[in-house]
């Protein structure tokens, strides 16, 4: 495989949502981009702006911050999941509890145009067209974005609920 440069535009367009409730979210989201910046496999391309959503899960914890990154890469989808989690994991990320709070989560929403379906990775995303903050973030990045198979994002943000979903401005 070749090696993606910091100037290189090749690679697979990947989006990632980051979303964080923990320890300083607003910090944690924007360290996690700056890390996706740095990394020697991943081409920044762009963010959407922050935003503060209500959580999904257990009741009790603290608001989230979101964001989603457009990423170039030419690391296979494993390899950049395993790319996510180190940095997850550098943010103390700690798995407890399904849907819990969390200091940071950078979930592989899209991978270029491939569907993949195993027990460690889902692409696309499988609640990609359910979540406002996934939705809306995804919207501003590419308002013409089509999942794999032709659906377009901008019509189930359409049928999206925006509920609390708040644009932060920075």
């Amino acid at each position: 495989m070749t090696e993606l440069t910091k100037s290189s535009l090749s690679g697979v367009r990947c989006f990632i949502g980051l979303g964080s409730n923990l320890d300083d979210p607003i910090r944690q989201v924007q360290n996690a981009l700056i890390e996706l910046s740095e990394h020697p496999h991943i081409t920044l391309m762009g963010h959407s702006p922050l935003y503060r959503s209500e959580p999904v899960g257990p009741e009790g914890q603290p608001d989230y911050i979101n964001a989603v990154a457009e990423v170039k890469t030419q690391l296979e989808p494993f390899e950049l999941l395993d790319a996510l989690q180190q940095i997850e994991n550098a943010h103390q990320r700690v798995r407890l509890q399904h849907w819990g709070p969390r200091t940071l989560d950078l979930d592989l929403l899209l991978y270029g145009e491939i569907t993949l379906n195993t027990e460690r990775l889902i692409v696309p995303h499988p609640f990609i067209t359910e979540r406002n903050f996934v939705l809306r973030p995804l919207a501003d990045l590419d308002d013409e974005l089509t999942l794999p198979g032709g659906q377009e994002i901008i019509k189930y943000l359409a049928d999206c609920p925006m509920g609390t979903l708040v644009q932060l401005s920075l």
